[in-house]
C-alpha cells in the first residue's frame, strides 16, 4: 500500500506551549486510523497541526510525498486535506446547499464528490437543503460539516470527535456513512474519538497518545480484540 501521510518527529501546539512531543506515524493509501487517548493528551492538536492551525516547533508532515510543514491552513486544504473540527465550523447564515457549493472544488477521480453525492450520503441533508445553517439539529450540522470536507475532494479526511454529543440514532448513523465513506470509498482518514470501540470497529490502524507522545501503535482489530490494553492505555474501554 502506497504511503499517503508521514509525520516525521512532530513538536507543536498553542503559542510558545509545545503539546505534541516528537510524534511520528505514517498512513497507506485507503486507510483509516483511530486516533486515541484520554482527554488532554494531544489528539485534536494533532488533527490541528495537520490542518495548519497550530504553531509548529519542530518535524516534518508529507502527504502523498508533498511537504506540508511550510504550508498555511488554506493550502494544505488545496493539496488534499479535508479537516472537520470539533467545532464542525459550518456557516450558520447559509443554507445546507449554500454551504456546499461554496467550498466545492472539482475531484481528481471519476467519482468525485459533489453536492448531490454528499445528498445521497446524507438524505437528511437532502431533505433540508434549503434551510440555514441555524436552522439544523446537532446531528444534522455535523453531517454537513463531513460533507462540506467531502467536496473539497481531500485525499485525507481529519474528523475529530465526529459521534461527540448525538443522539444513539444519529451515531449510528453518522458511522455507517464514515465507514461507507473510507472502507467502500477507499478514502484515507484520521478519526478522534472517545468511543474507542465504535471506531475501531472501520479503522484499519490505530494510535494512542498520551502527554503528547505515541505510547502504541497497532492494527484496530489487535486493540480492539485487546480490551485489558485498550482499558490501560485509554482508562476506561469506553463502548458504544
Amino acid at each position: 500500500m502506497a504511503e499517503l501521510l508521514k509525520v516525521e518527529n512532530l513538536r507543536a501546539g498553542y503559542g510558545e506551549a509545545v503539546v505534541l512531543n516528537d510524534v511520528s506515524l505514517s498512513l497507506g493509501e485507503g486507510e483509516t486510523l483511530a486516533l486515541l487517548g484520554r482527554n488532554g493528551t494531544g489528539k485534536t492538536t494533532l488533527m490541528d497541526t495537520l490542518a495548519g492551525a497550530t504553531r509548529q516547533h519542530g518535524g516534518q508532515i508529507f502527504l502523498g510525498g508533498q511537504p506540508l510543514h511550510t504550508l498555511p491552513s488554506h493550502e494544505r486544504a488545496a493539496a488534499g486535506i479535508g479537516w472537520v473540527p470539533q467545532e464542525r465550523n459550518i456557516f450558520k447564515s447559509l443554507t445546507v446547499h449554500e454551504n456546499l457549493t461554496a467550498v466545492a472544488r472539482p475531484g481528481r477521480v471519476s467519482r468525485a464528490w459533489t453536492p448531490e453525492r454528499v445528498y445521497e450520503m446524507f438524505p437528511r441533508l437532502a431533505e433540508r437543503k434549503t434551510n440555514l445553517g441555524t436552522q439544523l439539529s446537532g446531528g444534522e450540522q455535523q453531517m454537513l460539516a463531513v460533507g462540506r470536507a467531502l467536496v473539497l475532494n481531500p485525499r485525507l479526511l481529519l474528523l475529530d470527535e465526529p459521534l461527540e454529543g448525538l443522539a444513539p440514532i444519529i451515531v449510528e448513523e453518522l458511522l455507517r456513512a464514515i465507514a461507507r465513506i473510507t472502507r467502500e470509498e477507499g478514502l484515507s482518514a484520521i478519526i478522534v474519538e472517545q468511543h474507542p470501540q465504535a471506531i475501531l470497529r472501520i479503522s484499519h490502524r490505530a494510535v494512542v497518545l498520551d502527554h503528547g507522545n505515541v505510547v502504541h501503535a497497532s492494527d484496530a482489530d489487535t486493540l480492539r480484540q485487546n480490551p485489558e490494553l485498550l482499558d490501560s492505555l485509554l482508562g476506561v474501554a469506553r463502548k458504544l
